[in-house]
Parts: structure tokens; sequence; C-alpha cells
């Protein structure tokens, strides 16, 4: 199923205007971010602070691009999975003793404070203002101006190929059958002898990886890295994308994700000022009738062509 999307997002994206193109590699870029909440979720774990690392890969990007002169934008993407990765290995020490709502508050606090030194510390991260990025290179060349969108669409499709292929063997692995079971009932798993820290522990230090493999994407495409990134909306955003989508499924972020732009960007056309409370308004709807999110419609219709005997499905 994951491969036939990446195929037709591949073979379409040529033909669609440049800022749909924009607009795609933007909502690929964040699904990495929400795919990495998600197998917290998983777990029955809710970051509010994920932020903090998306904005570690975006500013990764940016110091890399300032400091070391480093342009190549398949290298630039691995640096923001490492900034990610390495904040959240530290952080993670001390978060993975947590459950709850204690979890969901030390990450948002943690963020906020992450927000805060890079509004201080203006003479380093350029405050307010943020850090610019320049074009990218591909194989050491620049593409030309008509091509570049698509050029970062494609990098942005790769990556998100590779990572929901990586992550969909993660959630049928033991450690991901263990991570479902943590969210059923972790005193029985602890007893019975399973990793209960250490198996958080290396969920979320991957989470953050992925979330700053998906900041570094978005600054190539966006090209300004902000303290904004790293700010409690733009976590509670991943939150909301991730219920949207649904998480019961590696395509679901994917999906929620790609959606939740266009919509977005639909609705502050025609509602500038109440563009929120439509949105609003359809988490709300999806909550109340499809508590596992989009992707679920997908899932009943297979799993009733399963029953029916016309394929077979593997789960996920």
């Amino acid at each position: 199923m994951q491969w036939a999307i990446v195929l037709l997002l591949a073979i379409v994206a040529p033909l669609l205007p440049g800022w749909t193109v924009f607009l795609l590699s933007v909502a690929l870029a964040k699904a990495l971010v929400v795919l990495g909440i998600g197998l917290l979720m998983r777990g029955g774990l809710v970051s509010f602070g994920h932020g903090m690392y998306y904005a570690a890969g975006a500013y990764g990007v940016a110091f890399a691009m300032k400091l070391m002169g480093i342009r190549e934008a398949l290298v630039l993407a691995v640096l923001g999975l490492v900034a990610g990765g390495l904040l959240a290995s530290v952080l993670g020490m001390l978060l993975a003793r947590y459950r709850g709502l204690f979890f969901a508050m030390l990450n948002l606090a943690l963020s906020m404070m992450v927000y805060g030194a890079l509004l201080k510390f203006y003479w380093v991260t350029g405050g307010t203002d943020g850090m610019a990025v320049r074009q990218a290179t591909f194989g050491g060349f620049v593409p030309p101006a008509g091509l570049l969108r698509v050029a970062y669409f494609y990098l942005s499709l790769g990556v998100v190929a590779i990572v929901v292929s990586m992550a969909h063997r993660l959630v049928r692995s033991p450690m991901g059958y263990l991570l479902r079971a943590l969210r059923d009932n972790e005193v029985r798993v602890n007893y019975m002898g399973g990793w209960v820290e250490q198996t958080i522990y290396r969920v979320y230090v991957l989470s953050g990886g992925l979330a700053g493999l998906g900041g570094s994407l978005v600054v190539l495409n966006v090209g300004h890295a902000v303290p904004d990134f790293a700010y409690w909306s733009q976590s509670g955003e991943f939150v909301f994308v991730a219920l949207f989508g649904g998480y019961g499924h590696v395509l679901g972020p994917l999906s929620g994700s790609i959606l939740f732009e266009f919509v977005r960007s639909y609705a502050y056309k025609v509602s500038p000022y109440t563009w929120q409370l439509l949105l609003g308004a359809m988490l709300a709807l999806v909550i109340l009738f499809l508590p596992e999110g989009l992707w679920s419609l997908v899932e009943r219709r297979m799993a009733r062509r399963d029953r029916w005997g016309w394929s077979w499905r593997p789960s996920s």
C-alpha cells in the first residue's frame, strides 16, 4: 500500500502547480514528526513538546550551512536527524521515567525552554528574525529555479518512503508489540520481565530523531528557521494531525498530514479570521465519529474485503 501511494505521488507531482508541490513537500516532512508522535501514542504516551526536536533539526541545518558551509541536501537531512536524536537522547533519560500527564507537560515545559533560548540568544540564533537557509545542492549541483521545488519534493518523498517502510517493520517487530502491550498494561509487562523504560527511551529517541529529520526537510523547503518551530502551538499541531489521520497504521500520519495542510490552506483562504474554528470542528467530528482517525476508513474497507476473501492485507 505505502509503495503504491509513493509511486502515485512521484508520477503526479511534476504535473501539479508549484504551490501544490510545495504544500506536498511540507506535508511529507511534517508527516515524519507526526509519525514519531504516533509511535509514542502506540505506547500510551502523548508529547506536547516535539516542537523542540523539530526546531533542533531546522536550526541544525541552518548552523551547518552557516558555520560549516554544508549545502548537500541529503547530508543536511541526516544532520537534522542526528540533531533531533541527540537532544532526545539527553532529555529522554529524564522523560522516560514519567507517564501520562506528567510526561506530556514535561515535554511541553522543556519545549518552551528551548523556544525561550532561541528567542533570547539572538546574537546566535537571530532571535525572532530566525536564520536564513540557502538553497541546497543535489549531488553538488543546484537545480534550475523551475525544478527546485520538484527536487525538494522528491527528496522529501524518498526519505518518507524509507522511513515509513522501516516504521512498518518496527510496529510488527517484538519492540512494536511490546510498545502496544505497555499501553494496555505496563505493570504486567514489567512483571513479565519486559524492558519498560528501555523500550520507551529507545522509541522516544527515535521519535525525536524523526522530528529533527522532519524539521530539516521543512526548513530546506521554506528557507527560514524561526523560534516558532519550538512553540507549544506547533507541538499541538503535530498531536492534532496524529489524532486526525490516526496513528494505528503508519500511513495514518502521512495521509493526515497531507490532508491537513491542504484543508488549512483552503480554510485560511475561505475564512482568514475563523480558519482555526473550521479545523477545530473538523477534528471534533473525527474524534466523535472516527476515534481511530481518518485512516480507519481505509482499514474498515480493507477488512471488509478480507472478510469476503477478495484480498489479503498484513496487519500493521
